[in-house]
């Protein structure tokens, strides 16, 4: 334990590079320190909680590969670029294969989650014997904090992979293989972990380490459970019960696991839900929230403030606003270099939003920068993320690297209520559930309150209410790549995908809800000139004074791949028959070989 311990300590000394914490560890020398001497004091421990969150910083884990990758395509999401056998279309098309040239790295992201889990392992074994947590409070927070970053690792690599191997205790020569285990074992195990560090949890504000966002307290650590409590009861592909690891080609089931029954683990969430409801608060302007993301005032924690948890990356770590902001060149945006626009809402996405729901406009932005600094309308296929701007951030243009610096939120506040209104509606009704959705919906019609409350009003059954939940959670969450964990819980996954084809399909052609649109839009630029307005012409609709028209914008026939939107590309949002049966990756061979034979695929793909 000490060779790692000491790695892990002098991980904790360059993590004050990487990622964003004010703590630095004594000069010492880290060898000199033991497990006593370390989880007995608290400035050491904390330095070893740096050390589990450097794992997310590595060049390949969370900050390159895993969040660039995970959660596209869906009915709401999808990979704006389509080339069939490309390493990164293949990923989002459902393709994704054990030699993926993405993701099939020695230092990929699972290994490297590995990493952050066996050094949070670590922590919690010497918390638990050296600590004292039963007398100290600030110890029992690490141990909190350790338990709740172990269980978010844990269920990115369920929501990614499905069964992976289960790892609770610190590696020893003995154990150094081990094959894949039922998740359902591993969801049990951070379910009971996180029930255990609730109580030790502050609530966001109520200490200084809970006043950032950047560390773990008591309200993410709830709406986690709900989280992860949603994926265990929901349905997935899953192996026959004691198939895991044998090639299985699994079944989309709930689990048989009575233990992860929704009468089990709903009246647990909920609880916890209810309270989290007050320690935390919608931002009042949805654009002055993205704005403040933008430029990284996303670290304040408490009562007022939305933001729960964001990954802790520094200041020049992280491909965020590269990978997802609005596509750039100009050179007093981005510094003259092409960045973002890698993934966008599906181009039916904008009509989804009511006329008054300010999310549309902050959400879908149709629009690109220009060298030349000036901004024209992107083409119907390519759709940006406008919650993701080089224009917001403060330093203009932008001459950062690669990394940027963007702290990609884990969790925010409308997670909480919408979990709690699905909740609430699943165990007693609609009625209970509308005083959840309503806040949310309110503040994206704000100043239209009233449409709101009569949307919400209007909701009279458990399954009305769940579609609602089901359409809010699109609007609100859409690029921030929540949605395929949701579609696959609800099995929703492939008639979500054929619902989004046959929308798409239709407004290449006019027809259905689209029948009344021309083909051709009208914009200019707004006020600020950061941004331009777009209007979808109507036959003998009214164009707004001073625009710009542009016709043929909407391509109705396959010629339409001068826009890229036609009918290969728009079925390319999966390429593979069944979707449901690559609804997680693969383990990829690099992996494979590295387990000495103990780990291997299922649902269908190939094995060494």
């Amino acid at each position: 334990m000490k060779k790692i311990l000491t790695y892990i300590l002098s991980a904790a000394v360059l993590v004050s590079l990487t990622v964003s914490c004010d703590k630095i560890l004594d000069t010492e020398s880290p060898s000199a320190f033991d497990s006593a001497t370390v989880f007995s004091n608290y400035s050491l421990t904390e330095g070893t909680i740096f050390g589990i969150t450097e794992a997310f910083c590595e060049v390949n884990s969370y900050r390159g590969r895993f969040l660039p990758w995970y959660g596209f395509n869906t009915d709401v999401e999808w990979y704006n670029t389509y080339k069939p056998g490309d390493g990164k279309s293949d990923i989002a098309a459902y393709d994704c294969l054990p030699n993926n040239s993405q993701l099939n790295l020695s230092n990929g992201p699972f290994p490297l989650m590995y990493m952050g889990i066996e050094r949070a392992n670590l922590v919690i074994e010497g918390l638990r014997e050296y600590g004292k947590v039963d007398e100290k409070a600030d110890m029992a927070y690490l141990l909190g904090e350790a338990l709740t970053l172990r269980a978010m690792i844990y269920y990115d690599l369920t929501k990614a992979w499905g069964d992976v191997p289960a790892r609770f205790e610190s590696l020893t020569s003995e154990t150094i293989y081990a094959p894949k285990e039922s998740r359902d074992v591993i969801y049990k195990q951070i379910l009971a972990d996180l029930e255990e560090a609730i109580p030790y949890l502050p609530y966001p504000g109520a200490t200084a380490a809970t006043s950032r966002t950047d560390r773990v307290n008591k309200v993410f650590a709830e709406g986690l459970y709900a989280r992860i409590a949603l994926a265990a009861s929901g349905y997935a592909i899953r192996p026959d019960d004691g198939k895991v690891g044998t090639g299985d080609l699994g079944t989309v089931r709930l689990s048989s696991d009575s233990e992860l029954s929704k009468e089990v683990l709903y009246p647990k969430a909920l609880t916890f839900l209810k309270d989290a409801v007050g320690h935390a608060a919608l931002e009042s302007d949805l654009q002055n929230y993205w704005y403040k993301f933008n430029n990284m005032d996303n670290l304040t924690a408490g009562p007022g403030y939305e933001t729960l948890y964001v990954i802790p990356f520094g200041a020049g770590r992280g491909r965020w606003n590269f990978t997802f902001a609005i596509q750039s060149e100009g050179a007093s945006i981005s510094n003259g270099v092409s960045r973002g626009g890698d993934a966008g809402p599906v181009p039916t996405m904008y009509f989804k939003y009511g006329a008054n729901d300010q999310r549309r406009d902050v959400t879908c932005v149709n629009y690109k920068w220009n060298k030349d600094n000036t901004i024209q309308p992107a083409g119907i296929s390519k759709w940006y993320f406008g919650k993701y701007r080089f224009e917001w951030m403060d330093a203009q243009p932008y001459t950062g690297g690669n990394d940027d610096g963007i702290k990609p939120v884990v969790m925010r506040y409308a997670d909480i209520l919408l979990m709690a209104a699905e909740i609430e509606n699943e165990l007693n009704g609609p009625a209970g559930a509308k005083q959840y959705l309503l806040p949310v919906r309110e503040r994206a019609y704000k100043g239209h309150e009233s449409e709101a409350e009569a949307y919400v009003n209007a909701i009279s059954s458990k399954e009305d209410m769940f579609q609602a939940i089901v359409d809010e959670r699109a609007l609100e969450f859409c690029g921030e790549f929540l949605r395929k964990a949701d579609l696959i819980r609800w099995n929703l996954l492939k008639t979500k995908l054929d619902e989004a084809i046959d929308d798409m399909l239709a407004l290449r052609g006019l027809e259905g809800e689209y029948a009344s649109l021309t083909g051709d839009i009208a914009w200019s630029y707004a006020d600020d000139n950061k941004s331009i307005g777009i209007t979808f012409l109507t036959a003998g609709g009214e164009i707004p004074a001073g625009s710009e028209i542009e016709t043929g914008y909407v391509a109705k026939y396959d010629d339409g791949k001068k826009s890229g939107f036609y009918t290969d590309r728009i079925r390319g949002i999966y390429v593979v028959e069944n979707p449901e049966q690559h609804m997680f990756w693969p383990i990829f061979n690099d992996t494979m070989t590295n387990s000495q034979g103990y780990i291997k695929n299922d649902y269908g793909y190939d094995n060494l």
